[in-house]
């Protein structure tokens, strides 16, 4: 692959031809603005110039990926159906675009041997300026005092209808001619900020906080009547549709979802994906 500038073009373009159909979106970033953020104990393991790419899902990647994944009954019986799918589409999407060529994925719900994350989602979504991570140190003079207030990812075009799905590291890739740009500050005023983490924080469960600025689009009615759906109904759900095959021994439902704040042991990066999923990822987040 050619040298440096050249990288990114290459890389971003051919994931965007073969992702954007299907409802995903590339953002490129290089190791060293992920690192930069975040103690040593959480950086990734490579030269700060090496070329990476955060995924996003958009909304259309429900109708475009999930529905003719599960219509292709290429879904198993114990994951996440989502998860599924997502880690059914990138490695072949990566195969196709860069035959031959070490690329290291990882998902956002993956999990180290020591319990740490492999990567903080919606810290890398930031730094590649894909979505602004709006925290509590977003807020001047917050009203929470000393309360923990957990921080959510704003994309410009979607607002909070969008989800994080993996972080691609292309190893001895190098981006050294990228720049690095911010993200788009949707939610400038202090008024609307509190207004956001306060709806993510305590009503999370109606999806108000994901319309804090006008979207371009959201989830379709039937994206969200699976996601409305208790995280213990959704093979139900998806098998009334006829999307999945009869219950089998083998299957079970995701776990149920923890509201903010319930998860004990420090601070922690909320990775937020579509309405009550399986779960929220509770990662580990160094700075608050």
């Amino acid at each position: 692959m050619a040298e440096s500038g050249s990288n990114v073009e290459i890389v971003e373009g051919r994931l965007r031809e073969v992702l954007t159909p299907l409802g995903f979106e590339v953002y490129p970033l290089q190791v060293g603005w992920y690192n930069a953020v975040l103690p040593p104990s959480l950086h990734l393991g490579h030269p700060s110039d090496t070329l990476a790419a955060v995924v996003l899902s958009a909304p259309a990647m429900f109708e475009s990926s999930f529905l003719p994944f599960l219509r292709s009954q290429a879904c198993g019986s114990v994951r996440d159906p989502i998860d599924q799918c997502v880690a059914h589409y990138l490695p072949r999407a990566v195969a196709q675009c860069f035959p031959g060529q070490q690329v290291e994925i990882s998902y956002d719900y993956e999990m180290l041997p020591n319990r740490k994350p492999k990567f903080l989602a919606q810290t890398a979504a930031h730094v590649a300026g894909a979505a602004y991570y709006y925290q509590q140190r977003d807020v001047a003079d917050n009203p929470w005092g000393n309360k923990k207030m957990f921080g959510v990812c704003v994309h410009p075009r979607f607002g909070g209808w969008f989800a994080i799905r993996a972080l691609l590291v292309f190893p001895g890739v190098g981006a050294a001619g990228l720049e690095q740009r911010d993200p788009p500050d949707c939610v400038p005023t202090r008024e609307d900020r509190i207004r956001l983490l306060e709806r993510f924080n305590t009503c999370w469960q109606d999806w108000s906080y994901r319309d804090v600025v006008a979207p371009a689009e959201r989830y379709s009615e039937k994206q969200q009547a699976y996601f409305s759906a208790r995280p213990a109904d959704r093979l139900a759900l998806l098998r009334d549709w006829g999307l999945l095959r009869s219950e089998d021994p083998g299957q079970r439902a995701s776990p149920t979802p923890a509201e903010p704040g319930s998860h004990k042991g420090g601070l922690l990066e909320f990775t937020v994906l579509e309405g009550t999923r399986s779960f929220f990822r509770f990662i580990f987040q160094p700075y608050s």
